[in-house]
């Protein structure tokens, strides 16, 4: 003989429940959510006003020279125009490009940045799903169980049971909504971030790149030197030899010698550790090698210069972008604070079978339930309060922090800027004290020979050359980093990129 459940003491209460369930899911969706509602800060007035407090001109001053090259090109200011998201191929060099995007598929640095954003978005979509909807829960058991009724033999018999349980947290106050708003701005936080480092990965690759091809050029020059000044002690200590001059001729051109030999060691250490610090940045081991050699004249200085809109840099600074998500995190932090304080209404229910099964018959239940639970803080010695308070306090830290990190955004751009159109004068005038340096020495060379000039004339006129030769492959390098240094404080174009991660706009 068997029991079965009868259909219409069984399928309503399961109806009931998932109604319940349901409609207690509504009203909570529905609630209000305490606490502040985030808005994107506006920035002051004065950040719609120029960059610099005077005005820039146009278009930057040039500068020429046999040594020169490309690097003395005027570059013009277009104010409006949005800058590329590739910025560094305006530099024209293949080599580098190639080795950006070596480093953007293989620098850890950058993979480590975006494993962080899985992860934030993940703790997102977990406590989404906890959220928005009801917890199921299936529990099946089974057991073998002996029982002696009064005045029979022992019996033993199966038990088997099956029960589904679901539970949903009225969200009435909005607390775990805000908490999910927080976990969000989380996310976009590290999106944000994520953004910066591969800027900043981007940055590092071009200003190294650029640092290589200085103290190459700088090891060139004092080669070239050295080798100019062993070629004048060689016809120094000839002069000795013959009488013609004093031996402290030979002395003094000998020490010129050996102070430019001293110094290459700190020049090839300097070019062998950028070399070490690019292959790094290229996700490679120092040594594997087959890194590109930088040369100054293989890159070309943009000579257009793309300089966004103040009342734009905002949204376009990966940085700021990222200090206004931790602002969004703190303020729905605020609602959570306040969102404890008032009650919380926990719904329960159940439903499921249980079947005993005897030697001569199956006996079979349903069980079902429906429970409500309200917790309300009645006292816990001003720590709720304390907490929101707390919350609030830290509100205020970080909008503190995202003026602090617009102010320096700005900052950066007006440095940028400064930087671009002092480089271009300072390559000038390098270029003109070269020049005329070069001539000097030639002059002084000639009038040496001919017995015109002291040792000692011939000797000063090395040393400027030899310090107006280095400071114009400086100005070079200068005038190609700080274009570079321009393009980031501005944002590095990344909004422009198919694969951006993140929006301008929100």
């Amino acid at each position: 003989m068997h029991s079965k459940p009868h259909p219409s003491r069984s399928r309503p209460p399961l109806r009931q429940v998932a109604v319940g369930l349901a409609v207690a899911l509504a009203l909570a969706l529905a609630g209000c959510a305490v606490g502040p509602d985030f808005k994107t800060p506006v920035l002051p007035k004065a950040a719609d006003a120029p960059y610099t407090e005077t005005p820039l001109q146009a278009e930057t001053v040039s500068a020429h020279g046999d040594r020169v090259g490309p690097s003395g090109v005027g570059q013009r200011l277009i104010n409006g125009q949005d800058l590329p998201a590739e910025w560094w191929k305006l530099f024209r060099s293949e080599p580098l490009d190639q080795l950006i995007r070596a480093a953007l598929e293989h620098n850890p640095t950058l993979d480590a940045a975006q494993a962080a954003l899985r992860q934030a978005q993940e703790n997102y979509n977990a406590a989404a799903g906890t959220t928005y909807y009801p917890s199921a829960n299936l529990q099946l058991g089974g057991g073998r169980q002996r029982a002696i009724l009064s005045g029979s033999t022992p019996n033993e018999f199966n038990v088997y049971s099956g029960t589904i349980g679901v539970s949903y947290t009225l969200d009435l106050f909005g607390g775990e909504r805000r908490q999910l708003e927080s976990l969000m701005a989380a996310a976009d936080y590290q999106r944000f971030q994520t953004e910066a480092a591969y800027q900043t990965l981007i940055g590092n690759v071009v200003t190294t790149a650029v640092q290589e091809a200085a103290l190459r050029g700088q090891l060139e020059a004092t080669r070239e030197l050295l080798k100019a000044q062993e070629t004048q002690l060689r016809i120094a200590e000839k002069q000795v030899e013959l009488g013609a001059q004093p031996r402290a001729v030979a002395l003094t051109q000998g020490t010129l010698v050996a102070q430019t030999r001293a110094q290459l060691p700190p020049l090839e250490k300097a070019l062998a550790q950028t070399r070490h610090q690019l292959a790094v940045l290229a996700g490679r081991f120092p040594g594997e090698g087959g890194l590109p050699e930088f040369h100054l004249e293989s890159l070309r200085l943009p000579d257009a210069l793309p300089v966004s809109l103040p009342s734009a840099l905002a949204r376009q600074r990966p940085d700021i972008r990222a200090s206004e998500a931790l602002l969004h995190q703190a303020s729905a932090q605020v609602g959570v604070a306040t969102a404890n304080q008032y009650p919380q209404i926990t719904l329960n229910g159940s439903y499921g079978t249980q079947h005993t099964v005897l030697p001569t018959m199956d006996i079979g239940n349903t069980l079902w339930g429906v429970t409500a639970g309200l917790t309300q803080p009645l006292f816990n010695g001003g720590a709720l309060s304390a907490k929101r308070r707390a919350a609030e306090a830290a509100y205020q830290q970080a909008e503190a922090q995202y003026r602090a990190t617009v102010l320096k955004a700005f900052q950066n751009v007006a440095d940028s800027l400064r930087a671009i159109d002092a480089d271009a004068l300072a390559l000038r005038a390098q270029a003109d004290a070269e020049a005329k340096a070069r001539e000097s020495l030639d002059v002084n060379t000639r009038q040496y020979k001919l017995g015109g000039i002291s040792y000692l004339a011939l000797l000063d006129a090395q040393r400027s050359y030899q310090q107006a030769r280095i400071g114009l492959i400086q100005a070079q390098a200068a005038r190609y980093s700080d274009t570079a240094a321009l393009f980031l404080a501005l944002g590095g174009g990344w909004w422009n990129h198919p694969a951006a991660t993140g929006q301008t706009g929100g």
